[in-house]
Protein backbone atom coordinates (compact mmCIF):
# COMPACT_ATOMS: atom_id res chain seq x y z
CA UNK A 1 0.00 0.00 0.00
CA UNK A 2 1.09 3.45 -0.45
CA UNK A 3 2.26 5.16 2.44
CA UNK A 4 1.77 8.84 1.33
CA UNK A 5 -1.59 8.03 0.12
CA UNK A 6 -2.31 6.08 3.05
CA UNK A 7 -0.97 9.32 5.43
CA UNK A 8 -2.80 12.20 3.45
CA UNK A 9 -5.05 14.35 5.56
CA UNK A 10 -7.04 15.23 2.87
CA UNK A 11 -8.25 11.47 2.49
CA UNK A 12 -8.11 11.15 6.17
CA UNK A 13 -10.55 14.05 6.72
CA UNK A 14 -13.04 12.91 3.54
CA UNK A 15 -12.55 9.37 5.41
CA UNK A 16 -14.27 11.21 8.26
CA UNK A 17 -16.64 13.12 6.74
CA UNK A 18 -18.73 10.11 4.97
CA UNK A 19 -21.86 8.44 6.85
CA UNK A 20 -21.59 5.63 8.72
CA UNK A 21 -25.21 5.79 9.89
CA UNK A 22 -28.24 7.26 7.61
CA UNK A 23 -31.17 7.83 9.38
CA UNK A 24 -34.59 7.28 6.63
CA UNK A 25 -36.63 10.99 6.42
CA UNK A 26 -40.29 9.97 7.86
CA UNK A 27 -42.80 12.29 5.05
CA UNK A 28 -42.67 13.47 2.43
CA UNK A 29 -41.36 11.15 0.14
CA UNK A 30 -44.24 10.27 -1.79
CA UNK A 31 -45.97 13.89 -2.18
CA UNK A 32 -42.85 15.01 -3.15
CA UNK A 33 -42.00 12.58 -6.22
CA UNK A 34 -45.50 13.10 -7.46
CA UNK A 35 -45.34 16.83 -7.12
CA UNK A 36 -41.87 17.05 -9.07
CA UNK A 37 -43.69 14.15 -11.51
CA UNK A 38 -46.39 17.15 -12.32
CA UNK A 39 -43.89 19.79 -12.59
CA UNK A 40 -42.02 18.13 -15.26
CA UNK A 41 -44.95 17.62 -17.35
CA UNK A 42 -45.88 21.18 -16.75
CA UNK A 43 -42.41 22.56 -18.02
CA UNK A 44 -42.84 20.03 -21.14
CA UNK A 45 -46.14 21.22 -21.91
CA UNK A 46 -45.30 24.38 -21.86
CA UNK A 47 -41.72 23.84 -24.34
CA UNK A 48 -43.77 20.91 -26.53
CA UNK A 49 -47.07 22.27 -26.59
CA UNK A 50 -47.41 25.88 -27.53
CA UNK A 51 -48.50 27.55 -30.64
CA UNK A 52 -46.46 30.62 -31.25
CA UNK A 53 -44.85 32.27 -28.10
CA UNK A 54 -43.20 29.91 -25.33
CA UNK A 55 -44.97 30.33 -22.06
CA UNK A 56 -41.92 31.84 -20.13
CA UNK A 57 -44.34 32.64 -16.99
CA UNK A 58 -45.60 29.04 -16.40
CA UNK A 59 -42.31 27.29 -16.97
CA UNK A 60 -40.35 30.08 -15.11
CA UNK A 61 -43.78 29.39 -12.13
CA UNK A 62 -43.26 25.35 -12.58
CA UNK A 63 -39.52 25.98 -12.15
CA UNK A 64 -39.76 27.84 -8.78
CA UNK A 65 -42.51 25.26 -7.81
CA UNK A 66 -40.12 22.36 -8.47
CA UNK A 67 -37.33 23.67 -6.47
CA UNK A 68 -39.15 24.64 -3.23
CA UNK A 69 -40.98 20.95 -3.43
CA UNK A 70 -37.20 19.53 -3.95
CA UNK A 71 -35.78 21.82 -1.34
CA UNK A 72 -38.46 21.36 1.19
CA UNK A 73 -39.48 17.85 0.69
CA UNK A 74 -36.92 15.69 -0.70
CA UNK A 75 -33.46 17.30 0.03
CA UNK A 76 -33.55 16.61 3.92
CA UNK A 77 -31.97 14.39 5.08
CA UNK A 78 -30.08 13.83 8.93
CA UNK A 79 -26.80 11.39 9.05
CA UNK A 80 -23.92 11.20 11.46
CA UNK A 81 -20.52 10.74 10.52
CA UNK A 82 -17.54 9.29 12.86
CA UNK A 83 -17.37 13.11 14.28
CA UNK A 84 -20.33 15.48 13.52
CA UNK A 85 -24.38 14.86 13.21
CA UNK A 86 -25.55 16.49 9.64
CA UNK A 87 -28.46 18.09 9.17
CA UNK A 88 -28.75 18.84 5.61
CA UNK A 89 -31.90 21.12 5.13
CA UNK A 90 -33.75 23.09 2.72
CA UNK A 91 -31.41 25.68 1.74
CA UNK A 92 -28.33 24.91 4.14
CA UNK A 93 -26.33 21.64 5.18
CA UNK A 94 -25.37 22.29 9.02
CA UNK A 95 -22.44 19.58 10.55
CA UNK A 96 -22.98 19.90 14.58
CA UNK A 97 -19.93 17.80 16.26
CA UNK A 98 -21.74 15.18 17.86
CA UNK A 99 -19.78 15.53 21.77
CA UNK A 100 -21.21 19.40 21.55
CA UNK A 101 -24.86 18.01 21.52
CA UNK A 102 -26.39 18.11 24.91
CA UNK A 103 -30.11 17.49 23.96
CA UNK A 104 -32.22 15.76 20.91
CA UNK A 105 -35.99 15.83 20.27
CA UNK A 106 -38.22 15.14 18.12
CA UNK A 107 -41.59 16.41 17.83
CA UNK A 108 -43.21 17.59 14.68
CA UNK A 109 -39.09 18.08 13.63
CA UNK A 110 -35.54 16.89 14.90
CA UNK A 111 -34.54 19.71 17.52
CA UNK A 112 -30.87 19.54 18.72
CA UNK A 113 -29.35 21.85 21.21
CA UNK A 114 -25.78 22.51 21.21
CA UNK A 115 -24.09 25.45 23.02
CA UNK A 116 -26.64 28.37 23.17
CA UNK A 117 -27.61 27.56 19.94
CA UNK A 118 -30.57 25.41 18.74
CA UNK A 119 -31.06 23.42 14.83
CA UNK A 120 -33.45 21.84 13.84
CA UNK A 121 -34.69 19.31 10.62
CA UNK A 122 -38.19 18.58 9.35
CA UNK A 123 -36.52 14.93 7.94
CA UNK A 124 -37.56 13.32 10.98
CA UNK A 125 -40.82 14.13 12.82
CA UNK A 126 -43.45 13.00 14.09
CA UNK A 127 -47.10 12.97 12.69
CA UNK A 128 -49.60 15.71 14.37
CA UNK A 129 -51.49 12.92 15.91
CA UNK A 130 -47.95 11.35 17.52
CA UNK A 131 -47.16 15.02 19.29
CA UNK A 132 -50.31 15.36 20.45
CA UNK A 133 -50.20 11.95 22.30
CA UNK A 134 -47.11 12.09 23.42
CA UNK A 135 -47.78 15.60 24.24
CA UNK A 136 -50.88 14.70 26.34
CA UNK A 137 -50.88 11.07 27.01
CA UNK A 138 -48.51 11.33 29.76
CA UNK A 139 -46.88 8.00 29.11
CA UNK A 140 -43.37 7.28 27.87
CA UNK A 141 -42.14 7.11 24.78
CA UNK A 142 -40.45 3.75 23.55
CA UNK A 143 -38.26 3.55 20.01
CA UNK A 144 -40.20 -0.02 19.54
CA UNK A 145 -43.36 2.52 18.96
CA UNK A 146 -41.82 4.98 16.38
CA UNK A 147 -38.84 5.37 14.24
CA UNK A 148 -38.49 9.18 14.91
CA UNK A 149 -38.69 8.26 18.36
CA UNK A 150 -35.54 5.47 17.64
CA UNK A 151 -33.95 7.93 15.97
CA UNK A 152 -33.56 10.56 19.09
CA UNK A 153 -32.35 7.98 21.63
CA UNK A 154 -29.90 6.86 18.79
CA UNK A 155 -28.78 10.39 18.06
CA UNK A 156 -28.31 10.92 22.12
CA UNK A 157 -26.62 7.39 22.27
CA UNK A 158 -24.04 8.68 20.01
CA UNK A 159 -23.78 11.74 21.29
CA UNK A 160 -23.13 10.35 24.77
CA UNK A 161 -20.48 8.08 23.32
CA UNK A 162 -18.70 10.94 21.60
CA UNK A 163 -18.39 12.48 25.41
CA UNK A 164 -17.40 9.96 26.50
CA UNK A 165 -14.52 9.10 23.95
CA UNK A 166 -13.38 12.32 24.41
CA UNK A 167 -13.73 12.83 28.19
CA UNK A 168 -16.06 15.32 28.10
CA UNK A 169 -18.93 15.73 30.73
CA UNK A 170 -22.54 17.29 29.24
CA UNK A 171 -23.34 21.18 30.03
CA UNK A 172 -19.36 21.45 30.84
CA UNK A 173 -17.08 24.50 29.66
CA UNK A 174 -15.41 22.01 27.53
CA UNK A 175 -18.67 21.21 25.76
CA UNK A 176 -19.91 24.68 25.44
CA UNK A 177 -16.20 24.93 23.56
CA UNK A 178 -16.89 22.68 21.23
CA UNK A 179 -20.37 23.93 20.22
CA UNK A 180 -17.87 26.83 18.13
CA UNK A 181 -16.72 24.23 15.63
CA UNK A 182 -20.65 23.97 14.21
CA UNK A 183 -20.08 24.78 10.60
CA UNK A 184 -23.07 25.41 8.02
CA UNK A 185 -22.38 25.03 4.30
CA UNK A 186 -24.98 27.25 2.09
CA UNK A 187 -26.83 24.81 -0.76
CA UNK A 188 -25.89 27.25 -3.52
CA UNK A 189 -27.34 24.93 -5.95
CA UNK A 190 -30.69 25.21 -5.09
CA UNK A 191 -30.22 28.96 -3.87
CA UNK A 192 -29.02 29.49 -7.10
CA UNK A 193 -32.01 27.92 -9.16
CA UNK A 194 -34.66 29.72 -7.29
CA UNK A 195 -33.44 32.89 -7.26
CA UNK A 196 -32.78 33.03 -11.25
CA UNK A 197 -36.55 31.01 -11.32
CA UNK A 198 -38.10 33.33 -9.42
CA UNK A 199 -36.50 36.68 -10.95
CA UNK A 200 -37.44 34.86 -14.47
CA UNK A 201 -41.02 35.03 -13.43
CA UNK A 202 -41.64 38.13 -11.75
CA UNK A 203 -40.31 39.66 -14.57
CA UNK A 204 -42.32 37.66 -17.31
CA UNK A 205 -45.07 39.06 -15.46
CA UNK A 206 -44.37 42.83 -16.97
CA UNK A 207 -42.88 42.07 -20.24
Amino acid sequence: MDGNSQGDPRREQHRAEEPVERFRPTSGRVIGVVALVLVAAVILAGIFDHDEELPVPMIAGAVVFGALVWSSMLRPRVWVTEDDLVLRNMLDTVRIPLAAIESVVVRQVLAVGAGDSRYVSPAIGLSWRQTYKSTHDGAPRTATESYPVFVEERISQLAEDARARRGVRRYSDEQVALASGVRRQPAWAEIAVLTVATLVFVVSLFV
